[in-house]
């Protein structure tokens, strides 16, 4: 069942569920493309990510309580589908500093915890919490490691990280916690582009080891 949650005064957040999982994207990213296409009266703009909705108002012409109204009819009825699409390649240079720290966590070797890690396509689930920050998943269960107990202050743009059941790409430079296994040279953030992104939830890409 759908929950629904005022986000400040200006925005009404739409949980479909609570786990990292391609068919509940799939929903998340049917509720927008509806929304897109039969815009209730009042709605600026959403933003999706894993399995919610954030949907921003005018609140001089609607609240959240009238929008909520209007979406509730739409649980059950939205044509959703698990996301596909061409996959996008993102060389990768697989010379991160903890590389051979995850590979001594994980019991592989450098070259294995590379293997596995591009030897799957990724689902990417959400942008954020930096401009551009590209969250993907799953990772393969034997790269499963958690988060850095230290985060470092500054991690360079276009590094490529691991943490938990996720990878990501740093799109611009900024503190963080996870792994550092490798980096791209791939531009993931203009802020003078329409869209500013690279990538988007629901895009799939695939990271190709740059020798």
């Amino acid at each position: 069942m759908w929950r629904f949650a005022p986000a400040g005064d200006r925005a009404l957040l739409v949980t479909i569920g609570i786990a990292i999982d391609p068919a509940l994207l799939g929903q998340v990213l049917a509720l927008d493309r509806s929304l897109r296409e039969r815009p209730p009266r009042g709605i600026l703009g959403t933003a999706p990510a894993y399995a919610s909705l954030l949907c921003r108002f005018d609140p001089t012409v609607t609240d959240a309580a009238q929008l909520e109204a209007d979406l509730r009819p739409l649980e059950g009825n939205l044509d959703a589908a698990i996301p596909t699409g061409p996959v996008v390649d993102v060389p990768t240079r697989y010379d991160g500093p903890d590389l051979g720290e995850v590979a001594g966590a994980t019991g592989l070797t450098p070259e294995g915890v590379i293997e596995a890690h591009a030897g799957r396509e990724y689902l990417v689930y959400c942008i954020g919490f930096a401009p551009g920050f590209t969250y993907c998943g799953r990772l393969a269960d034997e790269l499963v490691v958690p988060r850095r107990s230290s985060p470092r202050l500054r991690v360079p743009a276009g590094s490529v990280a691991i943490a938990a059941h996720q990878t990501g790409i740093y799109a611009v430079a900024s503190p963080g916690g996870w792994n550092l296994i490798g980096h791209t040279n791939l531009s993931l953030f203009d802020a003078g582009a329409t869209p500013p992104v690279r990538f988007k939830p629901g895009d799939r890409i695939r990271f190709v080891p740059d020798r």
